[in-house]
């Protein structure tokens, strides 16, 4: 029988033999969600019109050559009726038979390697399996299919069944151009009876379809797929519509990066970065922000597998028309292919990201204020150290050389290190006030040394895992073991000769604050790096830094710290001459203990280490009753 013979009569006819397990396996298995008949049913019309696009210009002559290339969708809520119609390519009822009778066949396999034949050609075809009509049976209790081919002498054809196993052919007079697909559907599937209901799983799936999509006479299918269309040819407007409509946002994008890849795999990728990260809002976990697509029809929403976790907070869209997909096209087969499609993109947007540092450092500052937490999570978790090149040099810090609210990025810091700095310096603390306040960055400052302000705990726990940049390795302004140059002899902060102590009373008065402190320090020293407070915490022989430890002890009250804790003492403080010469003359007494007690304190409160306030606190009001009799004037007399 030749493509446009008639169907003479109505005919009963059975599908192949395997047709009711693989039917079965459609409906109960192949898809994870019912819905996504809709998708299935829409890109087969889209395929119709592709075809059909591509005989006119083939052809001279085809039936209704004037009709509108469209999809339309008509919803019955009363008698939960779906009809699928389009004024595609149609079929005769040889090919009815041979597309429909067939499980697994692919008609649209077919009609590409014919368009391959005539180059120059683009045609675009969603459905390659040949079995996503049969996701309808799963929703209808009877399909008909009514269709006529695009030659003009063919004749319509009518093609029902049940999914049971049969199916009858007839013919139809009256039809025009095109397929229409009727689905009774099943009790159980009134839902989808709803023109809402429709109207949201097409523009959840199908929404960027090149045809106008009608459901009950309203076009649904209004936003362009313009990650498609040259970027010269497309309008700001244009582009901050689309992005409120695929992030379902109400402002515009703080940045957009627009491109095409050929390798490895063809594939066009639209994305936006918002003005706000609403993770740090108290929001929740935000899932992934990017829809992939294969031409045009949605694959996976909120996609896991096309970026990495840390960059869910990325809005778009990427298409490939070369995706390795599974026969339901809804997920992914080739994982080796994705991965590599999804480290291209990656690299891209970072890339992207470092020519907005250098563009426009003021705009990027603002938006590293909002998503740094992301790219430190992506350094915490990006052990085989894939991306940490091209991390690095986009993370920004305040420091002790810029103005507050000015940020340094770590190759601005290397450049401007001094003669013989071996290390990059940073310390953490709640504030860039408290930092400036406290004890340890005296020693970088008498140096000119530049020290990175972090306030974050993980910021520490970042840098740890970096370990060195450009062959110069972090460190913490809180551990003890630092490579300092050294200052000039001549130093005017020092007291006069006649009032510095001697080593033996330095070396008297670190063994007296050790035997009162015991194990609470493991060392008490001298310091070379403080300068004008009296005394610090330092952290030996470890990695772990101040913050870390807060946090390990937050995680975990038992935790228990191996780094050996140090407590350093200015010699040249006065508060530490006047201890160390009272040692002199009392050995002991109870109000040296006490402001060892109180020095030790005052160190942890610095570091951010004082866990309980009150012994100091009770500690406090026996100093100031202790001063206050030194000083109390006797009654009778003058003061």
């Amino acid at each position: 029988m030749n493509e446009t013979a008639s169907v003479q009569s109505p005919r009963k006819e059975r599908f192949q033999a395997e047709v009711a397990q693989v039917l079965d396996i459609v409906v109960h298995s192949l898809y994870t969600h019912r819905e996504i008949f809709v998708r299935e049913l829409i890109s087969n019309a889209a395929d119709a019109l592709e075809k059909i696009r591509y005989e006119k210009v083939q052809n001279e002559t085809i039936a209704d050559p004037e009709a509108p290339l469209e999809i339309r969708i008509e919803v019955d809520e009363k008698n939960h009726r779906l009809t699928f119609t389009d004024t595609g390519i149609g079929m005769t009822g040889e090919e009815i038979r041979h597309n429909l009778g067939t499980i697994a066949h692919s008609g649209t396999r077919e009609f590409l390697h014919r368009a391959r034949e005539a180059p120059g050609q683009e045609v675009q075809l969603i459905g390659q399996f040949g079995v996503g009509f049969y996701s309808a049976f799963m929703v209808s209790r009877e399909i008909t299919v009514r269709s006529r081919s695009f030659r003009p002498d063919a004749q319509g054809v009518e093609w029902k069944s049940d999914g049971g196993g049969e199916y009858t052919v007839a013919p139809m007079e009256g039809l025009r151009r095109g397929t229409q697909i009727i689905l009774d559907l099943r009790d159980d599937a009134h839902e989808f009876a709803s023109a809402a209901t429709v109207k949201e799983i097409v523009k959840k799936y199908s929404n960027f379809v090149p045809f106008p999509i009608w459901i009950n006479s309203e076009r649904v299918n209004t936003i362009q797929a313009l990650w498609t269309r040259n970027k010269s040819e497309i309008k700001e407007e244009e582009y901050n519509e689309f992005y409120k409509f695929i992030a379902n946002a109400i402002d515009e994008p703080f940045y957009r990066l627009h491109f095409s890849l050929d390798a490895p795999l063809q594939a066009h990728a639209l994305l936006f970065v918002p003005k706000d990260n609403l993770e740090q809002y108290g929001f929740g976990r935000l899932e992934p922000g990017v829809h992939l697509y294969c031409r045009k029809v949605v694959i996976q929403n909120h996609s896991d597998v096309i970026l990495p976790e840390w960059l869910r907070f990325l809005k778009g869209v990427v298409d490939s028309e070369d995706l390795p997909l599974n026969i339901s096209r809804e997920t992914l087969q080739d994982n080796t292919l994705v991965r590599k499609l999804s480290k291209v993109i990656t690299t891209r947007f970072l890339k992207f990201l470092h020519e907005q540092i250098q563009a426009d450092r003021e705009r990027y500052t603002r938006f590293w204020a909002n998503f740094n937490p992301f790219f430190k999570e992506a350094i915490l978790g990006d052990l085989a150290r894939e991306y940490r090149d091209d991390l690095i040099p986009l993370l920004l810090f305040e420091s002790s050389k810029q103005d507050e609210g000015q940020r340094v990025s770590l190759p601005e810091y290397v450049s401007r290190m001094q003669p013989g700095q071996k290390s990059i310096y940073y310390i953490n603390g709640p504030s860039r006030e408290a930092i400036e306040a406290g004890p340890y960055i005296e020693a970088f400052r008498q140096r000119n040394l530049e020290v990175l302000y972090v306030y974050e705990s993980i910021d520490d726990f970042v840098l740890t895992t970096l370990q060195e940049y450009e062959g110069h390795r972090f460190q913490s302004a809180d551990q003890g073991e630092l490579d300092l140059p050294e200052v000039p002899a001549a130093r005017e902060d020092l007291p006069p000769a006649e009032d510095r102590l001697t080593r033996d009373e330095v070396d008297s008065l670190a063994g007296y604050m050790k035997k009162v402190l015991g194990h609470r320090v493991d060392a008490v020293r001298a310091s070379k790096r403080l300068v004008d407070s009296p005394v610090m915490i330092v952290h030996m022989n470890s990695p772990m830094t101040g913050a870390m430890q807060r946090v390990m002890e937050s995680v975990n009250k038992d935790f228990v710290n191996m780094a050996k804790r140090s407590l350093e003492f200015n010699p040249n403080h006065p508060i530490l001459i006047h201890l160390a010469r009272r040692l002199t003359r009392e050995k002991d007494s109870e109000l040296l203990k006490l402001a060892v007690e109180q020095l030790y304190d005052n160190a942890l409160a610095g570091a951010g280490m004082l866990k309980d306030p009150r012994a100091m606190v009770h500690r406090n009001y026996a100093l100031l009753e202790q001063a206050l009799k030194v000083n109390a004037v006797t009654p009778g007399t003058s003061s």
